[in-house]
């Protein structure tokens, strides 16, 4: 009887261990995960500010969200508030105090010493960035009107042309390099590609000219959001292409003879 009772008292036991094991197992897999929001807290670009000096931010003239799918939240405002502010702040320091401190952008690049890396690489990557933050706005896309419709006809032969060549030219870059559409010195509509932040407005540029158009191929342009799938984000691009200010652009150009 006693040995009935022991192994009926052990058995109960080992039946409320158990019970407490699965309640426990239960109650960690019922905790909640952390949401998207919780996790990432995107900003916002007003309240991004370089350093005193002769050269500022370019305003964003967007949210960070505003470019998705195309460009993501966190994409944006880590190439926005991270890459584009460091190239900003650098630059101030490396003219500090020359020659340079007192000239526009457009000056400095054409008369920089191309042996000077520190200033070649932080004057291109604030001017080259400028440029394609306004090459893009929300709600945008499609084909050019009016003037630059004619001009890209007359230069490419028609629209379809000019976006086969510039995917071409975009996705024959290998490594970290930008994709231009200039206008050169006949005012004629070219297209290019630089290394690294080279751009057409230096000594050594193989087509020079004034740039109107910008894309980035840098990997932090891209690389959060399309990974190792840079030839989607080439094709999304003309997705975002703010082509009215592309046209002021080219008529701007214009204007000063190129």
């Amino acid at each position: 009887m006693k040995k009935s009772s022991l192994l009926l008292s052990s058995l109960l036991l080992l039946g409320f261990l158990a019970s407490c094991n699965d309640k426990k197992l239960t109650e960690v897999v019922e905790v909640p995960l952390p949401t998207a929001q919780e996790k990432v807290t995107i900003g916002f670009p007003d309240d991004v500010k370089a350093n005193n000096g002769a050269f500022q931010l370019e305003k964003l003239p967007y949210a960070y969200d505003a470019l998705a799918p195309t460009i993501s939240p966190l994409t944006l405002e880590m190439h926005y508030s991270k890459h584009y502010l460091t190239y900003t702040n650098n630059l101030n320091n490396a003219i500090a105090g020359t020659e340079y401190q007192n000239q526009p952008i457009e000056s400095i690049l054409a008369k920089l010493d191309l042996n000077n890396a520190d200033l070649r690489n932080n004057a291109g990557g604030y001017y080259n960035h400028s440029l394609y933050w306004k090459s893009m706005a929300p709600n945008s896309g499609g084909v050019p009107k009016d003037t630059l419709a004619s001009v890209i006809s007359r230069d490419f032969g028609s629209y379809e042309n000019f976006v086969t060549s510039f995917k071409s030219e975009a996705t024959s870059q290998f490594g970290s390099a930008w994709v231009w559409l200039v206008v050169d010195k006949a005012g004629k509509l070219k297209i290019t590609s630089t290394q690294n932040q080279d751009n057409p407005l230096m000594k050594n540029a193989i087509i020079p000219g004034t740039p109107i158009l910008a894309l980035d191929l840098w990997e932090h342009a891209y690389y959060l959001g399309y990974q190792y799938r840079r030839r989607t984000y080439i094709d999304s691009f003309f997705n975002v292409i703010n082509w009215p200010k592309v046209t002021e652009n080219y008529e701007a150009a214009i204007r000063r003879k190129y």
